[in-house]
């Protein structure tokens, strides 16, 4: 059983809303898409972001779940899109990936103020899978032409 800090449950409670907030725009996002692989990353994200949150939820109970093994992130390879709507996407998708980065600042900040080793790992794990869903929003970009890396 895990025991918190007053400070350590803000920043936990914090974070839900940040991934809640990342959970209801991939949902939107997800219907709003219009190429069929862009929908599918974005519910794929949607659904690890309702693990991040499930994964709060219990540390703020007063459990930490098993550090689940790290898989390595291979690149998605997506044909091109040929959506009449292409704009909407990049927008999507450029929301999306500054989202991202915003999170993921969020979870490398607030690491440092926790005690609890495994707390931090738990924490640091998730940090690093937000850093994998901004990987694969920028290969999707890229392989679609809305990411200029030059």
């Amino acid at each position: 059983m895990t025991t918190l800090t007053q400070k350590e449950r803000m920043l936990l409670e914090d974070l839900k809303k940040q991934e809640q907030v990342c959970i209801d725009k991939y949902t939107k996002y997800s219907a709003e898409a219009c190429d069929e692989q862009l929908k599918n990353l974005f519910s794929q994200l949607g659904q690890k972001e309702t693990e991040h949150l499930q994964t709060i939820n219990l540390i703020l109970n007063g459990t930490v779940p098993p550090l689940p093994q790290n898989s390595p992130v291979t690149p998605e390879q997506y044909t091109p899109s040929a959506c009449e709507n292409k704009k909407n996407d990049e927008y999507l998708c450029s929301d999306a990936l500054a989202s991202e980065k915003h999170v993921s600042g969020e979870y490398n900040t607030i690491v440092f103020e926790f005690s609890a080793t495994d707390v931090r790992d738990m924490l640091n794990h998730i940090q690093k899978e937000e850093q994998q869903h901004g990987y694969k929003i920028y290969n999707y970009m890229a392989q679609n032409g809305m990411y200029n890396a030059q």
